[in-house]
């Protein structure tokens, strides 16, 4: 029997070992918030914040648990874990998992959170109208990093809605990033692979305006019923219920009886649970039971491949500046993206207008405020050149001429100074070099305005006037 205070020592041994084996941020989001509880005979005890923190493990992550396992009590050591649930729950789920002879077998203890209630459904008796945009798809929302968790589990709650741990699922951002998209994708494709689910979609605004309507003919029952006998819903923008307790108690009952049926439920939200504001304490913290997943703002790669996959919809064959400068510019949404892409397309269609560069240039002025005014990649690259007397083609090729390796690296330096761009960006913005060439240009500018005095005169005198530009 080993002492129960060598735990912690054990723990970091294993976590020693899995770093090796992870990337930075998958040890950071998967493995830091674990906490080891004891170790008694050669079972180690870990705590886990949620059941679908466990899966998540066990689906990606098993094998080199088991090595960090077997590394540090043999063959015999088992990892059990116990899961976090709701605190105002007293119950607990424990699983245990035996990690020997290269094989985990798994326990449920306790598996049951709350008590089933039955409950009469009526079934409508008309086939319910889902509310789904069909042209919003898996295939049209492109993934990224800033929304692979969001997609991938929307797929899992596509493929098998109610059955996976993402119940419920809140998909949440600001304002523009896709989460009506990618709500309605899964909507869509649960239809597609389960024609006899009953699915619906509804904006909190109508749930709202329909609630009082009902309120208003005495029939607050009925409509009930019409969600009570779902398969799916669908809630958008639930942080328009805020303040509005009556909705919100018949909502809460709404949510209680799909859940405990085993029915899938979905919510779109402009921020995370623990920042809802006017919401009750309950429904926050059963929107806690399933997976919260954000949309990001998406970088420079997943928007250029978006405007790509936008028009080759259309038919519509895009110049590569022409699509740089798209995605490099409008960084705020993808609605300020889709409506500067729609412009085009429309300008193209209509008009017969080749979409060049200038057309791309007027269009995003129309519609993104202040473009003109900020210091872009495109921008820096024509006043780096204009200055040293360089093409941008030049400063894009690969020769290697002193005066215009020094341009080029002038320009990668203003850009790493001036825009928010990544280095891989950076890099692909000057003819596609990798993130160490522009490291190298970084490091040597810096170097030479230290050890160079005319080169620094002449770096003080670019920095004035692109400051002039950027006020």
């Amino acid at each position: 029997m080993i002492d129960v205070k060598d735990c912690k020592s054990v723990w970091n041994s294993c976590l020693a070992y899995i770093r090796q084996c992870v990337g930075d941020q998958s040890f950071k989001t998967w493995f830091e918030p674990i906490e080891p509880l004891m170790l008694v005979n050669n079972v180690l005890t870990i705590q886990v914040p949620s059941q679908f923190f466990y899966e998540w493990l066990e689906e990606h992550y098993v094998h080199v648990l088991r090595k960090a396992i077997n590394e540090q009590l043999g063959a015999d050591g088992r990892l059990e874990y116990q899961i976090l649930v709701d605190k105002n729950d007293q119950n607990r789920k424990s699983f245990g998992n035996t990690l020997h002879k290269g094989s985990i077998i798994s326990r449920t203890v306790n598996p049951g959170l709350s008590k089933e209630i039955k409950t009469e459904v009526p079934v409508p008796a008309q086939p319910i109208d889902s509310q789904l945009n069909p042209n919003y798809s898996f295939d049209s929302f492109i993934e990224g990093d800033c929304n692979k968790l969001a997609r991938s589990a929307g797929l899992a709650v596509a493929n098998k809605p109610g059955v996976t741990s993402f119940n419920p699922l809140l998909v949440y951002g600001s304002v523009g990033l896709g989460k009506t998209h990618l709500v309605q994708a899964i909507g869509n494709q649960i239809k597609k692979n389960h024609s006899d689910k009953k699915v619906l979609y509804v904006p909190s605004e109508r749930f709202l305006s329909q609630f009082i309507e009902a309120m208003k003919n005495n029939n607050s029952q009925e409509f009930t019923n019409q969600f009570l006998g779902l398969d799916v819903l669908i809630l958008d923008d639930v942080q328009f219920l805020s303040g509005k307790e009556k909705t919100q108690e018949i909502f809460f009952h709404i949510f209680n009886h799909l859940h405990q049926s085993g029915k899938q439920i979905i919510i779109t939200s402009d921020c995370p649970p623990k920042d809802i504001k006017g919401l009750q304490e309950r429904l926050l913290s059963r929107f806690k039971w399933g997976l919260s997943a954000d949309l990001q703002i998406p970088d420079y790669e997943t928007r250029n491949a978006i405007i790509c996959k936008k028009m080759q919809s259309e038919g519509i064959e895009l110049a590569a500046d022409v699509i740089d400068y798209l995605a490099y510019s409008v960084d705020t949404n993808m609605r300020d993206l889709e409506g500067v892409v729609n412009s085009l397309i429309a300008q193209h269609t209509l008009s017969g207008r080749q979409i060049d560069l200038e057309l791309a240039k007027q269009i995003i002025q129309n519609i993104v405020q202040n473009v003109e005014t900020e210091v872009n990649i495109d921008y820096i690259q024509k006043f780096v050149s204009e200055y040293f007397a360089v093409t941008i083609e030049q400063m894009k090729d690969k020769t290697r001429k002193r005066e215009i390796v020094i341009a080029r690296q002038v320009a990668m330096y203003f850009a790493k100074e001036y825009t928010n761009m990544s280095l891989k960006s950076i890099g692909n913005h000057f003819g596609g070099r990798d993130h160490s060439t522009v490291i190298h240009a970084l490091t040597s500018v810096s170097d030479l305005m230290d050890t160079d005095k005319k080169f620094r005169a002449t770096m003080q005198d670019l920095i004035k006037k692109i400051k002039i530009k950027s006020a």
